[in-house]
């Protein structure tokens, strides 16, 4: 997957939308996040199923892939404003805000947020096929995924919740986007309803297993280390605040096994990949 990574890097940094104008930073401000690096974690989520399935269309995939990113860059930006969780720091850089302000961060990922559904647009990609993956997207990162996530974990940040309440909170806020990341895939490479039904499925635990993972890193690691603000206080809705450390490390370990037991249904080599991305991230 590092060689996929590589060109998907190049295909990035040849696509980050960019305006020329008179604004004194807001280009700069659009390709600052980039810049400063991320896992790629879900385009490569993406990637990964058409490589194994239809590698002839991987270079098409580059632009759903590279739209997810965007949608998932957005968030962060947006995450980290002062309306939101007011953050100084992402992937070891100062957030936009502090960098520029609040309003060329707002606007960023607005820019962000509607771009990443005109690249799906024009890919070199069938038209049934595009108009699919931009429900697929929409889904996951709206009203029907990330959108009500965040709405939830805003509402609710000074009021305990019960485990399925906030396993209901983050399967919307985290998992399903890294779902729709697994799903676009196999749209592109036209796979059949059970095989896309098991990966979503996969999909959803994996963000899950993402979130606890960090929730974790959020309770042990210093803002040095984790590359963002860590320790939160008790009032965050947290896998850690309300299990406990321990209990959340054993949750992870759970839903990894979980996890194992569900990439044995799929393809070996996508389950391959898969498995190898997670000992990665995760």
């Amino acid at each position: 997957m590092q060689t996929i990574l590589n060109e998907f890097e190049k295909f990035l940094e040849n696509n980050i939308p960019t305006k020329k104008s008179f604004h004194p930073h807001f280009e700069d401000a659009m390709i600052k996040m980039f810049k400063a690096g991320g896992k790629r974690f879900r385009p490569l989520l993406l990637l990964s199923v058409v490589e194994t399935y239809e590698p002839l269309l991987l270079k098409n995939a580059f632009y759903p892939a590279l739209a997810v990113e965007m949608i998932h860059t957005y968030s962060l930006i947006h995450d980290d404003l002062p309306t939101f969780d007011d953050a100084p720091l992402r992937r070891g850089e100062e957030t936009l805000h502090v960098t520029y302000d609040e309003v060329t961060a707002t606007l960023v990922g607005d820019a962000l947020n509607t771009e990443a559904f005109g690249l799906i647009a024009r890919a070199p990609l069938d038209n049934g096929v595009k108009i699919e993956l931009i429900k697929e997207l929409a889904n996951g990162s709206g009203v029907n995924g990330m959108v009500l996530g965040q709405a939830i974990d805003c509402f609710f940040e000074n009021k305990k919740l019960s485990l399925e309440e906030l396993t209901f909170l983050h399967n919307h806020k985290t998992a399903a986007l890294i779902a729709s990341s697994l799903k676009m895939g196999a749209v592109v490479a036209n796979l059949g309803e059970e095989k896309i039904k098991t990966l979503v499925e996969i999909g959803y635990k994996i963000g899950l297993l993402f979130q606890i993972h960090d929730d974790i890193i959020d309770a042990t690691l210093s803002s040095e280390d984790a590359g963002k603000p860590t320790g939160n206080d008790t009032s965050k809705n947290s896998f850690t605040n309300l299990l406990g450390v321990e209990a959340a490390i054993e949750a992870k370990e759970k839903l990894k096994d979980d996890i194992e037991k569900l990439l044995n249904e799929i393809d070996e080599k996508l389950s391959f990949k898969l498995k190898d991305m997670i000992k990665k991230y995760l």
